[in-house]
């Protein structure tokens, strides 16, 4: 198996970020973390959890639409019995979405009986929405926003397009606050580095894209053989000696990604799996189990 290349990435305004996140967490009654439920353990950010602890937190499972459903459902019975409520839900699509504010009155019912027991009936709650960039928390808030007077957040398919934090009211009761997305200022895993990388977390333009796909596709070929075989018509060809890049070489040559000479464009088929893979295209995949 090749080795994970070392991917940093930390722009100066992730510091700032940070800095941020700590000042507004006394403003806010709950911490709303979304995910990518493609990679739940890499789309994490240990830094957060350190920031946000004694907050009470929910875990947003977010593009559960292009994650494996079996896996999804075993990571919230984990956070579960950790004491975390998560959901499943896709932002992009709004599936799911319906089920954010009845959990987050699940988290916070004591919370809410003490505001009403002082008379506080209807007392806002104030929500943190934190995450990595490019995990959707700006589709989150446009979807609960739904087009009403509250503004909307900018969405773009590109990390660090959210720059600072900002307030959107969401019906009668609900204020979110947006945050950057903040990654750590090192990867101490470099496998945690690469998987962010495959989902497009990390930018393309600080990545070996073919050694990115070479390594994505040997994950593909232990982790779901029948669907790379079948999206690249791979069936019937022994996979299991092939190293990442002999199987690059082999999507290329399937696709008809050729070069005067006969040579296979192995740049153009990298940039292919990798589209593939996040647009959902190689199909339902979850790159990382809950701990048995």
């Amino acid at each position: 198996m090749s080795e994970a290349q070392t991917i940093q990435w930390f722009p100066g305004h992730m510091t700032r970020t940070k800095r941020q996140i700590e000042k507004s967490l006394k403003m806010v009654d709950i911490v709303a973390e979304i995910i990518d439920a493609r990679v739940p353990v890499s789309s994490r950010n240990p830094v957060l959890d350190k920031l946000i602890q004694g907050k009470p937190r929910i875990i947003l499972m977010n593009k559960s639409d292009m994650a494996d459903s079996a896996c999804t459902s075993r990571w919230i019975a984990y956070y579960r019995s950790r004491g975390i409520k998560a959901i499943a839900l896709d932002c992009k699509t709004g599936k799911g979405v319906n089920g954010f504010m009845p959990a987050i009155r699940e988290v916070l019912q004591e919370q809410i009986a003490r505001w009403e027991a002082k008379g506080m009936v209807g007392r806002p709650i104030r929500v943190m929405v934190v995450g990595i960039p490019n995990v959707g928390k700006s589709s989150l808030i446009n979807k609960m926003c739904r087009g009403g007077n509250a503004g909307k957040a900018e969405v773009q398919d590109r990390p660090g397009v959210t720059r600072q934090n900002r307030w959107f009211t969401i019906g009668k009761g609900f204020e979110l606050l947006d945050t950057p997305g903040v990654l750590w200022p090192k990867f101490d895993d470099p496998v945690v580095g690469e998987r962010l990388a495959f989902t497009g977390a990390v930018k393309d333009d600080v990545v070996d894209v073919e050694h990115l796909a070479s390594r994505l596709l040997e994950h593909l070929r232990d982790t779901y053989p029948q669907a790379m075989a079948q999206r690249y018509k791979l069936q019937g060809e022994d996979l299991s000696e092939q190293k990442g890049y002999e199987l690059l070489e082999l999507v290329g040559r399937k696709r008809g990604f050729l070069i005067s000479g006969g040579e296979i464009n192995t740049e153009r088929a990298a940039i292919t799996v990798l589209d593939e893979f996040r647009s959902g295209k190689l199909g339902k995949i979850t790159l990382e189990n809950p701990p048995q």
